[in-house]
């Protein structure tokens, strides 16, 4: 919610600084998110009269003008835009003026011609955007006056986010009343003016879905002038508040939208067939709306129709054929209370997101309909003339919301807040915000008004008491609760210290969305089924995603868009899977790494990441777990990466997970110019883990033996490790593998292996017959299984 500070103060004006409005505002659950200018900063600059404009001698697209800036003498100016003419009241900077971005106005000659000062357009005030030529004044504006005085422009837009429950603040004058309540001033709701029918002529209005639209309100207004300008000063609170000016009838209905919270919509009358109707739309029903989308209803949506067709998205968006326009003479003007839950998710499923499904969507004040169309009616004849008729009401009453008390007891005021507020001021901070309240024994019997959709239970009361009395006046006290301490397994890993261990290893914890592109998804895990969303946040958010990959290479590819070279990135989270027609969620790490292997230093030589790399990553998280010895890491196939450097990681035979490079046509079709490497593990598999058991160790000296075997390069050195140890588990403790040679003196299709086995005993020395014969049936049982032989 935008809006504009002067603006507010026009209804209240408490005694205090822009800062401390903000504070109380913010302190009151009101989050101010800006507080900005209203326009740049500027001197210098006068409303300017143009009085006469002459072509220029020597260029066909600038024009000599006199102008009027209440000096003696009118000012030569020289001027380009489009719109300036004679009569024409707009901004001047004269001599001696300085604009925003620090440009400085003095005489100067453009193309032969003096010019003693600029004629401006808003945008070279710094203050609005996207208008052509000069900005156009009132024609009342006084010739000569200080623009910044005469526009307000010493002025501050104030932002504030609300949340949803708030509702009743989507308005200046919502705003107005918590800031009289923040500092106790009085406040009441301004009256509404009461417009006397100057006309006979009424539209019928049906209700026939009255649980959806229990009050319906309509107007017909004739003889509107279509060449109507909308007032300066309207165009610049609509500016203010983030808000395009249209043309005056549809700005009166945003700006009444902003003053009251109450949304209003004009119809172009003579477009409408018979009665207005409003219904659930009927199935296949196409409407065609004021952005030009065509859209097919469902019977679910409820929209304003006449007799032959619909006309709108009821409380979301008006539709195209009945539009007012340039040949607009007579509008109808609807004024509705939609209830929240017939609006709520149907704008955002047909991709929409208006100001007044916003506001209906939380719910507006159901008796608010005949003021705010009163007022509106004022503006649109005051600004356009024309005859209003008689309003039309339809009305379900028994469907109107009705606001049922709420018990509020004052011990448990004291209780929640920790501080006894005496009763005279809880009453009268609950009558400031406008609620009815009734003195019980216990404490109070309280009615809501209309506005406040958010009170129902007593913590919805003790909330508003506590926010008003001030947060910061509340006393800090400790947390008084029975605590158990229970028994930590060890047979299970906390899954924070691998996240400890990462971060010291580099790497940085990545939070992503579990909502994911569908077509990136389905690239990187095809053979699985994704989960489509019903509301997705936005098309390349529109299914749950399966791994996390996908979410950790658009991190990582953004942290390359901004010159991030070296990247590392892990997170630990839930994938959703779809098993025997039910979504399963699983726990998930996984991590990506690319660019350099270590951080630039004088030290040590430059060298781009490897599989390997990420391996020791991976080994180091599996010694913490303890499952360093009991893992496999097997050459595999994954649709996602490299299929030479990739490996299925298993555990005990389970599928603990999948580590290797993206592949190349993934990585070129990302927008990836480097090489990536990704692992991701079952934390379910990962984090479990055997309780640590003592072994004593052995009195009896170590023995080392190294030996060199000549295999197929096809055999997996895992393999021969685990052969060598097969032959004496009780006596080889350990297998190392020291070096891999292959090239000259290791015929083509060979590499030799370089293996070093410890040996020990827990009973006996080893004397060199056992440890010889130990290596001899190594030997043999490495020809017999791989055909291997000793390198000389």
């Amino acid at each position: 919610m935008r809006f504009s500070e002067a603006w507010l103060r026009e209804y209240v004006n408490p005694s205090v600084s822009t800062d401390d409005l903000v504070a109380q505002l913010t302190m009151a659950g009101l989050e101010v998110d800006s507080v900005e200018p209203a326009a740049g900063a500027f001197h210098g600059v006068r409303v300017g009269e143009v009085l006469e404009v002459q072509p220029h001698p020597q260029a066909d697209r600038l024009r000599v003008c006199r102008v009027a800036a209440g000096g003696p003498e009118p000012l030569q100016i020289v001027c380009g835009a489009p719109n300036a003419r004679v009569g024409l009241k707009a901004p001047l900077a004269v001599e001696g003026a300085e604009l925003p971005g620090g440009m400085k106005i003095g005489k100067s000659q453009l193309r032969g011609v003096d010019s003693f000062g600029m004629l401006c357009s808003a945008k070279e005030l710094g203050f609005e955007d996207g208008q052509a030529g000069l900005l156009e004044l009132a024609a009342d504006a006084p010739t000569g006056a200080d623009l910044r005085e005469y526009l307000k422009l010493d002025d501050s837009i104030i932002e504030v986010d609300l949340t949803p429950n708030r509702a009743d603040c989507l308005s200046v004058q919502g705003i107005a009343r918590e800031v009289a309540l923040l500092n106790g001033l009085d406040w009441s709701v301004p009256a509404a003016p009461t417009v006397k029918a100057a006309s006979d002529g009424q539209l019928a209005v049906h209700l026939k879905a009255p649980e959806a639209c229990p009050r319906y309100l309509g107007r017909l207004i004739r003889n509107v002038d279509r060449t109507a300008e909308t007032p300066l000063w309207m165009k610049e609170r609509l500016r203010r508040s983030g808000v395009r000016s249209l043309g005056p009838l549809v700005d009166v209905t945003n700006y009444v939208l902003l003053d009251l919270g109450q949304p209003l919509h004009a119809f172009d009358a003579a477009k409408l067939e018979g009665s207005v109707q409003v219904r659930l739309a009927r199935a296949d029903e196409t409407l065609r709306l004021l952005n030009d989308q065509e859209i097919t209803l469902d019977g679910e949506t409820l929209v304003i129709a006449d007799e032959v067709k619909a006309l709108a998205l009821a409380g979301i968006m008006g539709g195209a054929d009945s539009a007012v326009g340039e040949g607009t003479r007579d509008i109808f003007l609807e004024c509705a209370f939609f209830a929240p839950l017939a609006i709520m998710g149907k704008a955002r499923r047909y991709g929409l997101a208006t100001d007044s499904s916003h506001r209906f969507e939380r719910g507006v004040d159901p008796e608010m309909q005949t003021r705010a169309i009163e007022y509106a009616t004022q503006l649109i004849v005051d600004i356009c003339g024309g005859e209003a008729a008689h309003i039309v009401e339809a009305l379900a009453a028994e469907h109107l919301p009705e606001r049922a008390p709420v018990q509020l007891r004052s011990a448990r005021v004291a209780k929640l807040l920790g501080i006894v507020i005496a009763d005279d001021e809880v009453e009268s901070i609950l009558r400031r915000l406008g609620m009815q309240v009734q003195r019980q024994p216990a404490g109070w019997q309280v009615t809501p008004p209309g506005f406040r959709f958010d009170i129902a239970i007593e913590v919805d009361l003790i909330e508003e008491i506590g926010r008003v009395y001030g947060y910061n006046r509340l006393p800090r006290t400790d947390a008084a609760s029975h605590m158990e301490l229970r028994p930590v397994s060890e047979a299970v890993v906390d899954i924070e210290r691998i996240k400890d261990l990462l971060v010291d290893r580099g790497y940085q914890e990545a939070i992503t969305y579990s909502f994911v592109d569908a077509a990136t998804q389905l690239k990187i895990e095809p053979e699985l089924e994704v989960i489509p969303l019903q509301n997705p946040i936005s098309s390349e958010l529109g299914v749950m995603r399966t791994g996390l990959w996908c979410g950790l290479l658009d991190a990582a590819l953004k942290n390359l868009n901004r010159q991030q070279t070296r990247v590392r990135l892990f997170e630990a989270g839930l994938r959703f899977t779809r098993r025997e027609g039910a979504i399963v969620q699983e726990k998930s790490l996984a991590g990506l790494v690319l660019g350099d292997a270590r951080e630039e230093q004088w030290g040590e030589a430059t060298r781009r990441v490897d599989f390997f790399d990420l391996k020791a990553d991976l080994e180091a998280i599996l010694r913490l777990t303890g499952h360093e010895g009991d893992v496999v890491f097997v050459a595999g196939q994954h649709p996602a990466l490299h299929p030479g450097q990739s490996a299925l990681i298993t555990l005990g035979g389970e599928k603990l997970g999948w580590a290797g490079m993206l592949h190349p046509s993934l990585e070129k079709e990302l927008g990836f110019d480097c090489r990536v490497f990704l692992f991701e593990l079952d934390q379910g598999i990962l984090l479990s883990r055997e309780v640590p058991a003592f072994k004593p160790l052995s009195r009896f000296p170590q023995v080392r033996r190294d030996l060199a075997v000549i295999v197929d390069e096809t055999v997996k050195a895992a393999d021969v490790a685990a052969c060598v140890q097969g032959c004496a588990r009780d006596l080889i403790r350990q297998v190392l593998l020291f070096d891999v040679y292959q090239g000259p003196g290791i015929e083509a299709g060979k590499k030799s292996l370089a293996l070093g086995l410890v040996l020990q005993d827990d009973a006996d020395t080893l004397t060199d017959a056992r440890v010889d014969a130990v290596m001899t049936a190594v030997v043999a049982e490495l020809v017999n299984v791989f055909n291997g032989k000793l390198r000389d």
